[in-house]
């Protein structure tokens, strides 16, 4: 009887499921929406994340991954069983092998945690892989070779900087500076400069649609709403991407020096391939206009965007099973 291999790349902003022969079958934003009084949980992924900041007072959306890792064990296992019966369908397979991956800085009782919640979901056997190794399988990138590769993978909640060769890590750093903290950046310039209280999907809005970390040729303009601080009251005001690339320096200038810190921890060997090869990056958090120039004006290093960098991470997942059931001997 064929198993069935799954990936998971739990994200903290959002789920994606990887199933072999089908491909990213699910992406949900990893968010639930439970009502306090009763505990039960009302909405999980897209319908909770509609939710989110629009809720009466018993009804909380919450997302139960913070910064890469899990803060709410028993939601997340929820979560989790709720999306891998969802990608899954109704047919009676064996229990599948799942390889989930984590952040590259996390600790022993943070993968365990892990483990443990993917084992509570039906799992008969669990890989736990380290998210730059995922990322860069999933961009392409043959890791089994003996060259190196620098793979920027940027999420919600966490960015991971790895120098890659032989199939594992040479050198990697993860800091708790991503996507999330682009959104946090947008509001509090924008309420410093303008008095104007946005929430964090307008923030995202912003970010998606005018969001910018270098110098463009051509200014785009956004209209946004939100709640003047003075008056209280509804306002509405006209936003240039050259505002948010003031309001994004901090952020994307941490991640530009974590970069630099890895490369000044690279053998020279591996330094001269990262060269001919240039930075690859993955995760949503690459998608903000600008910051491959960003990367590349600060390093010197021709700087790119993998294919498809929301799901490099989820397939990469995937495909790391199939390598592992491969290699397996038992």
């Amino acid at each position: 009887m064929q198993y069935t291999d799954i990936g998971i790349d739990l994200g903290t902003a959002s789920i994606l499921v990887y199933i072999r022969g089908k491909g990213v079958v699910l992406k949900e934003p990893s968010v639930v929406a439970f009502d306090s009084n009763t505990h039960k949980i009302q909405a999980i992924g897209e319908d909770a994340r509609l939710m989110l900041g629009r809720t009466p007072g018993n009804i909380v959306a919450v997302r139960p991954l913070r910064e890469g890792v899990i803060s709410d064990y028993t939601v997340t296992e929820k979560m989790m069983k709720y999306f891998i019966q969802k990608a899954m369908g109704k047919r009676n397979f064996r229990k599948p092998r799942i390889a989930v991956c984590v952040p590259s800085g996390v600790t022993e009782v943070e993968r365990k945690a892990v483990e443990d919640a993917t084992i509570q979901c039906g799992a008969r056997d669990v890989f736990i892989i380290e998210e730059p190794i995922a990322a860069a399988i999933g961009a392409g990138v043959d890791i089994a070779k003996p060259c190196g590769n620098m793979i920027v993978d940027i999420g919600g909640g966490t960015t991971d900087v790895a120098v890659i060769s032989l199939g594992g890590t040479v050198v990697s750093d993860s800091i708790k500076i991503a996507g999330d903290d682009f959104d946090q950046a947008l509001v509090r310039y924008m309420r410093k400069k303008h008095n104007l209280f946005i929430g964090d999907s307008t923030a995202e809005d912003i970010k998606i649609n005018i969001g910018t970390a270098f110098k463009r040729p051509e200014v785009d303009y956004m209209d946004v709403k939100g709640r003047n601080l003075l008056t209280g009251l509804p306002k509405s005001i006209k936003v240039s991407s050259e505002e948010t690339e003031e309001a994004l320096k901090e952020p994307t200038a941490q991640i530009v020096e974590t970069i630099k810190g890895v490369l000044e921890k690279t053998p020279p060997e591996l330094a001269a391939d990262i060269i001919d090869r240039g930075i690859v990056l993955t995760g949503g958090g690459s998608l903000l206009r600008g910051l491959e120039d960003l990367i590349a004006s600060q390093t010197g290093i021709n700087t790119m965007t993998a294919e498809d960098p929301m799901t490099a991470v989820a397939i990469g997942t995937g495909k790391y099973v199939e390598f592992l059931a491969g290699h397996k001997e038992e």
